[in-house]
């Protein structure tokens, strides 16, 4: 435990993502089985406990402090994990537990007792965390807590409450690992294996470190790593020869990955999180021997739903029946990367399109159509299309060149997307609260709201949306300091501001679209919200009406345009 909890300390301290992965390599590289393999599931979330609850947790750490002071300290803190490993007092009886780092004690033998403690190996709290009954996990947790240091303890409770936020994608420890092997073997490689794998990985170590062959994931539904799009920008627009390229449309739905083997069917999102049971629909429509590249939707009568009604299906692990009836998920597909076991990526995107529509013109499948190809004569007719996507509720447009093989990864020059623009409004800040990780001392999670009628005049400030991201270091800083020094209530561990016609801070919000919800208080959702800018020379009275937000929710733009880009989608 250990050497793990030194790995999170640095990982969430080194900014740098070379440095990242060289910890994480030389963890895997000194790092005994089974720990190694454990502490890789738990980087890379495939370990869960269920029972071990933040509320015990938190119910254990009032029950060796002051109550009061913890709530305090957890309020300024904002981390429940953190609070209780800095908070933690001495066991009873006045054993302390072993430090991180230090030279031995003295040679003369210790005092018979107390007994001096140790803390708990990797492997052992993952197996107890598994097999012991609930009526004894506050036992069991107080006396690994009672046995660490501050920092072990931390790691203990991130791994026990799932809050292992360090900084370290998933595929930064395949990297790492991949390095781990000297170069024979990519992380593309260790990608189209892993969903065969289980914990604690000692078949995988095995291949890395030359002792195994490479494991077989024979006809197992798995991953395999994605082909990627570069934005298209001005000077890559000036010189595309637009006559290699098919063109589709960048639909407003999430990525997916269809894999269907003899060994069974996986849907998988495009960061290879299996996401099957949130979509039984689909897993049931794939009844065929392939694997497919598309896009999720909610879909009605062929007609693609805004993104807001697949919100309502996101993240979601056992969705209920009436769930499935009023939010009918659906994939359009664009890709055929196997059929009937042949790989097909090495073809030329032309020909893979074509055995793609022979093979849903032979198939049928359920709940799966084809992504139309856009006829498109030249750059201003391609322009003219991009200009009037949002108003037909689509993203932008796809632009793959006709022989571009299917490779993982981002290749400049094979496929571009170029997305529409992102709409605009000025907010006004009203509720604040910590973020997570590196941000847990900061104030980075913001709520932001729209004048209902006129500052001052009887008007009110709705909410509109909420925002962490977009914004700089710097401003983050002076977000914050503004935010504590501007504090008019306090609900939890959520802070009110200031947000009167003439005192508060303005925020310029970007995002990618507004929908009509009746489950938002302002009537409307947005869509990838994000902070564009501070506002410092606009006073809160100054900031926009919500029905300018209403006019540009995709139900009240121009229907004219609508129309005539879904005529040229169906053509």
């Amino acid at each position: 435990m250990i050497a793990f909890a030194e790995l999170l300390e640095r990982l969430t301290l080194t900014p740098g993502r070379l440095a990242k992965i060289a910890l994480l390599r030389r963890f895997f590289e000194t790092e005994p089985d089974p720990d190694r393999g454990i502490g890789l599931a738990a980087l890379t979330g495939e370990l869960a406990f269920d029972a071990a609850k933040p509320a015990l947790i938190r119910a254990l750490a009032e029950s060796r402090t002051d109550p009061i002071l913890f709530g305090w300290s957890y309020d300024y803190v904002g981390d429940l994990a953190e609070t209780v490993a800095l908070m933690w007092p001495e066991p009873p009886g006045g054993a302390s537990p072993k430090p991180l780092r230090g030279p031995p004690g003295p040679l003369a033998a210790p005092p018979p007792a107390p007994a001096l403690l140790a803390p708990p190996l990797l492997a052992e709290v993952v197996e107890a965390l598994a097999t012991t009954a609930k009526a004894d996990l506050p036992g069991l947790v107080a006396g690994w807590l009672d046995a660490s240091p501050a920092g072990a303890r931390l790691a203990m409770l991130k791994l026990i409450t799932g809050g292992l936020r360090v900084g370290a994608s998933v595929r930064l420890a395949k990297i790492a690992l991949a390095e781990l092997s000297g170069g024979r073997i990519a992380a593309d490689d260790i990608e189209e294996v892993w969903h065969s794998l289980v914990p604690p990985y000692g078949e995988l170590f095995a291949w890395i470190e030359g002792r195994g062959e490479r494991p077989d994931p024979k006809d197992a539904p798995v991953f395999r790593p994605p082909m990627l799009a570069h934005p298209l920008e001005a000077p890559d627009l000036a010189s595309l020869a637009l006559e290699q390229y098919l063109v589709e449309w960048k639909w407003d739905g999430i990525r997916v990955q269809l894999a269907a083997t003899a060994g069974g069917r996986r849907l998988y999102s495009r960061g290879a999180d299996d996401i099957s049971a949130a979509f039984p629909e689909i897993l049931e429509a794939m009844r065929f021997d392939a694997v497919l590249d598309g896009e999720l939707l909610v879909m009605r009568d062929g007609a693609v739903a805004p993104f807001a009604d697949l919100q309502q299906r996101l993240n979601r692990k056992a969705p209920t029946g009436v769930m499935l009836q009023r939010y009918p998920a659906a994939v359009r597909l664009y890709d055929i990367l196997f059929e009937r076991g042949d790989d097909l990526r090495a073809l030329p995107f032309a020909q893979r399109r074509a055995r793609l529509e022979a093979w849903h013109a032979a198939v049928r499948p359920e709940r799966m159509d084809l992504s139309e190809l856009v006829p498109v004569g030249d750059i201003a007719a391609l322009g003219d299309l991009r200009l009037g996507a949002r108003a037909a509720s689509i993203e932008g447009l796809m632009l793959k060149r006709r022989d571009s093989p299917y490779v993982p990864g981002r290749p400049r020059g094979l496929w571009w997307k170029w997305k529409r623009e992102p709409l605009n409004i000025d907010a006004v800040l009203m509720y604040a609260q910590r973020g997570h990780g590196k941000r847990s001392s900061f104030y980075s999670d913001y709520t932001f709201g729209l004048w209902r009628g006129e500052p001052g005049a009887g008007g009110e400030l709705v909410p509109v949306g909420k925002a962490y991201s977009g914004f700089t270091d710097a401003e983050l800083a002076q977000l914050d300091r503004w935010i504590r020094n501007h504090t008019v209530g306090r609900f939890g561990p959520v802070r009110e501001v200031a947000h009167e016609p003439g005192e508060g801070i303005v925020l310029e919000i970007a995002f990618d679209a507004a929908q009509r919800s009746a489950r938002h208080k302002s009537g409307v959702a947005l869509r990838f919200p994000r902070v564009s800018r501070l506002r410092t020379d606009k006073p809160p009275d100054e900031a926009d009406r919500l029905d300018v937000l209403l006019r540009l929710t995709d139900s009240e733009l121009d229907a004219t345009a609508s129309q005539a880009i879904r005529s040229v989608a169906k053509a």
